[in-house]
């Protein structure tokens, strides 16, 4: 198998494996808050407390995916321009 080929394949490995993750778990984990959904604070003691709500995700933890908001933005544009 030639280079191009190799790499072509494994390209379009990697994108059906994403668009697939995107289609079984269309979230994931809030990148600031690592999927809490709001910030850990120490007290004077050195004791964890939680901390605000994260702004990012509005204390849910989760985000959409990229692939998944692209799919989303797609599939709204589709039906607006073929409904009558």
């Amino acid at each position: 198998m030639t280079p191009i080929l190799l790499a072509i394949a494994c390209l379009m490995v990697v994108t059906l494996g994403y668009g697939g993750l995107c289609v079984v778990s269309p979230f994931g984990d809030c990148r600031r808050c690592r999927g809490m959904g709001h910030a850990l604070k120490t007290d004077r003691k050195g004791r964890v407390k939680r901390g605000k709500d994260c702004r990012r995700c509005h204390a849910t933890g989760k985000r959409i995916r990229t692939g998944r908001r692209l799919y989303n933005r797609w599939a709204r544009i589709y039906r607006a321009g073929t409904a009558d």
